[in-house]
């Protein structure tokens, strides 16, 4: 093990100083401690070189947080945001050269007329404050209320940046209009310039930003380790959530096909599958409300290698998927009993799993193996 990962796996392994609280999973009983509480609906968390974690608070603050549970004060420099509804601070990574640059990528509901529309932005973190703080993304189209705004970053191997949004609650049929980033999911450089080879360059009709589209409200996403691939999942209606891996230039459906139904029971959808839309890989009905997603390839769970780890809002739990390739072949929900909503699901440089429950006095817990 190198000097700097031994140092980091070290401090992160030292005690908790929250009581601990054990439940049960297939892998054996699990130990849950809190890393840091008091969070005012923690969104995101980024792991920093030296152990301590870049929290996001979805009223608009970023703190950085240690290991030993102090909370710094809200860094200097993240822009205003519109906190309102699901809308505010919302997910924050570092830049795989992060240990070079001091760069960040952090996306928010910007404040416009008319309500909120999906931005992300870049910044260099220098101690306590953001520094050449510069919007790369600006959603184009009708602003949301304070609704539906997805907001997930995920950045490829070759350092192109994948960002999902969502269709704002009231603007569905947006989902299937390229002429805006309604319920998209785009693709940016580092600087916010459009990759040449991205699907809809060239074309009058179509942003040249978007990689994938007809996606309701994507609040998950993650780069396969192995294939480079994006993974995400998308919030259905009542029923209906999805995984699905968004391949370029292609339509995922929404809101023409689908498998749930509106709040109340009325009909949505045409069909669940029609020419030229694609299929998810994994559907639940009832819902899980996903929120958070993360490969794990960690050693402190063997069994659990190669797993698809994802957070639940309305079922309260961490939901463990099995892989064969890109077919899910098992799913066993863990945490069962903590009651708390999981907003978002990172896997440790020490190898535990870590999660950000989402309430006014929200917490990020550490689950290692039962002691």
């Amino acid at each position: 093990m190198k000097p700097l990962i031994a140092a980091v796996a070290t401090l992160l392994l030292a005690p908790y100083p929250a009581m601990a609280q054990s439940y049960k999973s297939s892998a054996g009983d699990l130990t849950v401690e809190t890393v840091v509480g008091g969070l005012a609906n923690p969104w995101a968390f980024a792991f920093l070189p030296d152990g301590r974690m870049l929290v996001t608070e979805k009223p608009g603050r970023m703190r950085i947080a240690t290991r030993d549970g102090k909370l710094s004060p809200p860094l200097a420099g993240v822009p205003r945001v519109f906190a309102s509804g699901q809308g505010g601070l919302h997910d924050v990574v570092l830049d795989r050269n992060f240990a070079q640059n001091q760069t960040i990528y952090f996306c928010y509901a910007d404040p416009v007329e008319g309500g909120g529309q999906t931005a992300m932005a870049r910044a260099h973190l220098a101690g306590d404050k953001l520094e050449d703080v510069k919007r790369i993304f600006q959603q184009e189209g009708p602003p949301s209320s304070g609704r539906h705004f997805g907001c997930r970053i995920a950045q490829a191997p070759d350092g192109n940046l994948f960002l999902t949004t969502g269709d704002h609650g009231s603007h569905p049929k947006e989902a299937q209009n390229l002429a805006n980033h309604v319920a998209k999911i785009v693709r940016v450089a580092p600087d916010g310039s459009v990759p040449r080879d991205n699907p809809f360059v060239g074309r009058n009709d179509a942003k040249p930003e978007i990689w994938s589209y007809g996606h309701r409200n994507s609040q998950g996403a993650a780069i396969h380790p192995a294939t480079g691939k994006l993974w995400m999942h998308e919030h259905g209606p009542q029923g209906g959530d999805e995984i699905n891996i968004p391949e370029k230039g292609k339509n995922y459906g929404w809101p023409v096909i689908g498998y749930g139904v509106n709040y109340g029971g009325a009909k949505i959808h045409e069909a669940t599958s029609k020419p030229g839309m694609e299929q998810p890989i994994k559907q639940w009905t009832p819902v899980i409300a996903p929120s958070g997603m993360a490969f794990y390839q960690g050693e402190l769970f063997p069994a659990w290698k190669g797993n698809l780890l994802i957070g639940g809002l309305a079922t309260q739990v961490v939901v463990r998927l099995t892989l064969d390739g890109e077919t899910v072949t098992g799913e066993e929900r863990i945490l069962q009993g903590l009651r708390e909503r999981i907003r978002d699901v990172r896997v440790g440089p020490d190898g535990a799993v870590y999660v950000a429950t989402d309430n006014s006095s929200g917490r990020i817990l550490r689950v290692t193996p039962g002691k």
